[in-house]
């Protein structure tokens, strides 16, 4: 089939899927476009600071984005790309979208709240101690499978001269991109200069920052990467937003667009015909779709990561309660177009055959596209930087965004709204710290991380559906209490709970009959701890869910 015919499906199904059902929610929800957002009435400067739309978005966008779009269907080819297609198109539309916008209206409607504090409020303190819980061991696998993406796709020792390069010339750019990320929000917090100079530094500096890579790349191996990526997020974590988050953000907005403008130009001029099989079966090494197509291909179709950003992070943000649908079910329509032209390059490129040991799915996307864009008169070397750039960029972005959620999530578990601030002494003291909480968060990420994002994204795939379902849960509770129509979330949240708590089983007994290194007994450390959390929450809501609405 087509790969330009896949894409314009997607298009039209996409397309369809925000204008038809995304509005057809806002409507029944109800948005006030007159209402204070919480940017305005929490402004405190650090986490709620109020965003221009476009902003917000490529921060929402690049946060949940991270190498999740890429990494997961291109793993998840294995059982051939119609299943991944499918599942992207029917899990975005009417799941992934859904939640996401679902997370960011309660959050804007709860003074910017995460939905740890959605679930104690409507479901009680238990319920959100224990999702806490659960969102700091999510935290940490997410941390470690994209901060060993991206040390592997940033490594320039003991490949082949090329690939070398390619990574000292990514790492380099990637670096530089961060630096003009800082510089760039001390230009938008004046708030002297129009929009339009505004654009036109951005663009400068992301050409100031690529053609620097190109010209000084860094080799290093991928241990010393992995120490320079846990520093850079332990650090970027505790920055106020407007310093790193949102001038990255914005730099990002225009990379993503640059990206999926050139992966989608050379996929329509190079017109390429797939070469990966449709479906490859209902079992394929071992491995059955249901559950692990749904936890492979992850963000690519639904994510419950994106709900801790579109409630931790972006709602903090909104300008305007008419922006959240955009931002919010508007991202994840964008990332699953992303998805799609994930499996349409590396489809097109490999077979099943071929695709094992091509390299990271970065690595295999990049090379995949630049491919392509050969066609259209682009040097291979600059469309690789280029797209390995945009890859890296997002993966980084979700690094230090999930990265402040864990910390955040830790601290959280420490506090008690019956205790001020000022009386909070000793070891609580110490748990509440943000030094501390990040430290700790860190430290179980970067061991994990040592194990390798292949081995990990099996348990952060299951871990990232079930806190989907958790999310969707403490939403469909929200609007049934404030009594809005939450029976669109009902057929979601069962489906995500069937799956993932299928696969942490699954998770628990084959890393019972691995080797029994130190990663993968703290797999079935979190896995097992992941399940029973999640059960309890669940239960607790569902119970709420469906008890008379005279029970408050």
């Amino acid at each position: 089939m087509s790969g330009l015919v896949i894409i314009l499906i997607a298009i039209v199904v996409l397309g369809a899927g925000y204008l038809l059902y995304g509005r057809h929610l806002a409507n029944k929800w109800g948005i006030d476009p007159g209402a204070k957002t919480p940017a305005y009435t929490e402004n405190d400067g650090v986490d709620y600071v109020p965003g221009a739309p476009g902003v917000v978005f490529g921060h929402q966008f690049a946060s949940i984005a991270g190498a999740g779009p890429i990494n997961g269907p291109i793993q998840a080819a294995m059982f051939g790309w119609l299943p991944v297609l499918l599942w992207i198109f029917i899990g975005g539309v009417f799941i992934g979208g859904v939640q996401d916008f679902a997370a960011m209206y309660a959050s804007v409607k709860n003074k910017g709240r995460s939905i740890g504090y959605i679930i104690e409020l409507y479901i009680g303190k238990l319920g959100k101690k224990l999702f806490l819980a659960f969102t700091w061991l999510f935290s940490i696998l997410v941390t470690a499978a994209f901060a060993d993406i991206v040390a592997k796709t940033f490594n320039g020792v003991g490949g082949t001269p090329e690939a070398n390069l390619a990574g000292g010339q990514v790492s380099m750019t990637s670096v530089l991109f961060i630096f003009l990320a800082v510089a760039l929000g001390f230009i938008l917090r004046s708030g002297k200069l129009s929009t339009a100079l505004n654009t036109v530094i951005t663009v400068l500096f992301l050409v100031l920052s690529v053609a620097l890579g190109m010209l000084l790349p860094v080799y290093l191996d991928t241990n010393t990467w992995h120490i320079i990526t846990f520093i850079y997020i332990a650090i970027a974590s505790v920055t106020p937003v407007w310093a790193l988050l949102q001038p990255r953000d914005y730099l990002n907005s225009y990379l993503l667009v640059a990206m999926i403008l050139l992966a989608a130009g050379g996929i329509i001029v190079a017109n390429p015909t797939m070469q990966l099989t449709g479906f490859a079966g209902w079992q394929v090494n071992g491995q059955t779709i249901f559950p692990y197509l749904f936890v492979t291909v992850a963000c690519g179709a639904v994510s419950g990561f994106h709900a801790l950003v579109a409630s931790g992070t972006a709602s903090k943000q909104v300008q305007n309660e008419r922006h959240m649908l955009p931002i919010s079910y508007g991202a994840m329509m964008m990332e699953c177009l992303l998805a799609v032209i994930s499996i349409v390059a590396v489809g097109a490129c490999y077979t099943t055959q071929t695709l094992a040991g091509a390299g990271t799915p970065t690595v295999v996307f990049a090379n995949s596209i630049s491919g392509f864009l050969t066609d259209i008169g682009l040097p291979a070397s600059l469309s690789y930087t280029l797209l390995t750039l945009a890859v890296s960029a997002f993966a980084l972005t979700s690094l230090d965004s999930v990265a402040r959620i864990g910390r955040l999530s830790w601290q959280e578990m420490f506090l008690d709204s019956s205790i001020a601030d000022s009386d909070i002494k000793g070891l609580r003291a110490l748990a509440v710290n943000k030094y501390f909480a990040t430290l700790v968060t860190l430290v179980f990420a970067y061991s994990l991380a040592k194990v390798g994002y292949a081995n990990i994204w099996p348990l952060f795939g299951s871990a990232n559906q079930l806190l989907s379902a958790l999310a969707l849960i403490a939403c469909a509770v929200y609007l049934k209490r404030t009594k809005r129509r939450g029976a669109y979330l009902w057929v979601p949240m069962f489906l995500m709970l069937a799956v993932t708590l299928t696969m942490l089983v699954i998770t628990v007994i084959t890393r019972r009959e691995g080797n029994l290194m130190f990663g993968d007994i703290l797999q079935v450390v979190i896995a097992i701890a992941l399940f029973i959390l999640g059960v309890i929450v669940a239960v607790s809501g569902i119970r709420k869910l469906f008890a008379p609405q005279t029970e408050e």
